[in-house]
């Protein structure tokens, strides 16, 4: 199994870092991972401005030279992991407009005469690793879970992946947040998934 490890998040000294970290030394002990590779989406300096014009059209994006490199990764892993904290009920806009960007149709998707479009990743499984300050019952609750809602039925679903799983941990600036148990938790999971 190929894991790519889409990181976003600016602090290196940060919670989500940790979480990284974590994936890492887990993958390392699964033998069920081939190859595992990260991307860092801040140390690379990802542009997350779309750009159109004449010359750019959206209908085109699937071809975009510079998005070939990461439509590779995207195409080469079995497992998709995106570490991000949660802003304002939702990943940061470094993440969004990587998803604009890289899952682009004709890439991840394609319409045919339909409503709904064919995904073109399926057989790909997803994970997010996720942290806020807040409890977890805040955006599961008071925002009616917008943030699973748009990662698994507005991303993966729409693009094939039909098995997904969620790491959400609140409270994570909390001196009593439990990171420990939930940094020993993903570690384990990571240790032993296979597919």
């Amino acid at each position: 199994m190929n894991v790519l490890v889409i990181y976003t998040h600016p602090n290196h000294q940060s919670l989500c870092y940790s979480f990284l970290q974590k994936v890492i030394e887990g993958s390392e002990k699964n033998p069920n991972i081939t190859e595992l590779q990260v991307l860092d989406l801040y140390e690379q300096q990802f542009q997350p401005a779309l750009q159109f014009n004449k010359q750019k059209r959206r209908r085109d994006m699937h071809l975009d030279p510079k998005m070939e490199r990461y439509r590779k990764q995207i195409s080469w892993a079995d497992k998709i992991v995106f570490i991000y904290p949660i802003w304002w009920g939702r990943p940061p806009a470094m993440l969004l407009g990587y998803i604009d960007q890289v899952f682009a149709a004709n890439f991840a998707y394609k319409f045919k005469n339909g409503l709904l479009p064919e995904g073109l990743l399926k057989g790909k499984s997803a994970v997010c690793i996720s942290t806020m300050r807040g409890p977890t019952f805040y955006p599961r609750f008071l925002l009616h879970n917008a943030h699973q809602v748009l990662m698994k039925k507005g991303l993966f679903h729409f693009t094939g992946m039909k098995k997904v799983k969620f790491f959400e941990f609140g409270s994570m600036e909390n001196p009593g947040g439990n990171q420990s148990k939930k940094l020993k938790k993903v570690f384990q999971y990571f240790q032993k998934i296979n597919r």
